[in-house]
């Protein structure tokens, strides 16, 4: 008879067919959460890494200013027309220890202990004369070890007049240094209250960042 030929299977094949189909139970389906899904943290938690987070930064920040680097503001007009009063200027304070302080840069000065301090604590000077260098002012001029300095930072018609008989020649000791303000007949410095001590250095102007339209190394 024409048709189909039916193939017959087993009741071992049966249920070995239908295992292969059943539905695994319920619990069998549950997945335990992957290991890499963060589990939100406490609110008490989050707050204390962030406290961490703020006191580490204040001490970093503490440790850069009193060790490396800070701001200062120019006050006043002793260092015309290299430093306007108000620029804001950053500070290092690492090179002084290494022999980094040369003739003709400008430096930041503490005041406390001198008589002469212009009313302030800190001053801002250019430097003159280095530990062991003679210095001499002759005529409205200034040398140095016997030498006249050129000083294209004054104004054309700027004279170095003596201020004080005392310095107006003098050899400096071991870390003493000689320094003077670019504006000399507005300036209180080395002429007046003598030489300064290395100890006395804050640190060395590294660049101008404010006005923004002179930005850069005075």
């Amino acid at each position: 008879m024409d048709g189909y030929e039916h193939k017959g299977y087993s009741g071992e094949e049966n249920r070995q067919y239908e295992d292969r189909h059943v539905t695994p139970p319920m619990e069998e389906q549950y997945q335990e959460p992957s290991p890499d899904k963060k589990v939100p943290q406490p609110l008490s938690r989050r707050l204390w890494e962030w406290f961490k987070v703020i006191v580490i930064a204040l001490a970093l920040g503490l440790l850069l200013t009193t060790f490396v680097i800070q701001r200062n503001t120019v006050i006043g007009k002793s260092m015309l027309p290299t430093l306007k009063e108000k620029d804001e200027l950053l500070i290092e304070k690492v090179s002084k220890w290494f022999g980094g302080v040369s003739r003709g840069d400008i430096i930041t000065v503490h005041m406390e202990n001198r008589s002469f301090n212009e009313g302030q604590a800190n001053i801002i000077k250019r430097v003159i004369g280095l530990p062991g260098d003679h210095v001499k002012l002759d005529g409205g001029f200034v040398y140095v070890n016997g030498e006249l300095l050129e000083e294209p930072y004054l104004a054309a018609s700027a004279k170095t007049r003596v201020k004080n008989s005392m310095y107006q020649e003098v050899t400096l000791g071991a870390d003493e240094y000689y320094v003077m303000g670019d504006n000399r007949d507005a300036s209180l410095d080395s002429r007046t209250f003598g030489p300064i001590h290395k100890n006395d250095i804050i640190g060395e102007v590294l660049i101008r960042i404010f006005p923004f339209k002179t930005i850069g190394v005075p």
